[in-house]
């Protein structure tokens, strides 16, 4: 048994001799150069500047990142004489803007005209003269073989309203600002008269 155990110290001591590296050597040569080597000096941090705090002011005002619309409620109680009526219930086509409206076709039998005018929905639906479409109170004023005239009350920015003329043409729903005077029967069709 003393043989035996005389063979496995050997064994042990062969392997343990193994386990040495000249390269470790070199390594810690290098190390003990880097750490001889003088380091350098960081600058120091700049003084931090002294913090004031500012209070904002403009909390209350309209955000510049939106757009700006006319409150309708506080203009309507203007005193002039183009108002819009906020008593009567909004129609349909009254919840888009006229530039989402497209006009598909119209219809004339005998003295009565009809415009056929799409929704963003595809929903066509049919007006007559006198009916509300877009969301400046738009009013239909004329109905004529391929295009539809109405009148926008727009505010004028401070307690009054504009009209402003549009037309609804067919081929694209394509609308314009229409600077020119009212159609002729204007003062005949801007009476209240609807199509179902």
């Amino acid at each position: 048994m003393t043989a035996w155990r005389l063979l496995w110290a050997g064994l042990l001591l062969a392997l343990l001799a193994g386990c040495g590296d000249a390269r470790l050597d070199a390594l810690d040569a290098r190390l003990a150069t880097l750490r001889e080597r003088p380091s350098g000096k960081l600058p120091a941090l700049p003084d931090t500047p002294e913090y004031h705090p500012v209070t904002y002011q403009q909390a209350d005002a309209r955000s510049p990142f939106r757009p700006e619309r006319p409150d309708t409620r506080s203009a309507a109680s203007g005193s002039g004489e183009l108002t819009p009526d906020l008593s009567r219930p909004r129609e349909a086509l009254e919840r888009f803007p006229l530039d989402a409206l497209t006009l598909v076709g119209t219809l004339s039998i005998g003295d009565r005209h009809v415009a056929l005018v799409r929704d963003p929905a595809g929903e066509v639906h049919s007006l007559g003269v006198g009916a509300h479409l877009g969301t400046d109170f738009g009013r239909i004023v004329a109905i004529d073989d391929g295009r539809v005239r109405l009148v926008e009350l727009v505010s004028d920015g401070g307690q009054g309203w504009d009209e402003r003329w549009q037309t609804l043409s067919l081929g694209g729903g394509d609308t314009h600002h229409d600077d020119t005077t009212p159609p002729r029967d204007a003062a005949v069709s801007r009476g209240d008269e609807r199509t179902p």
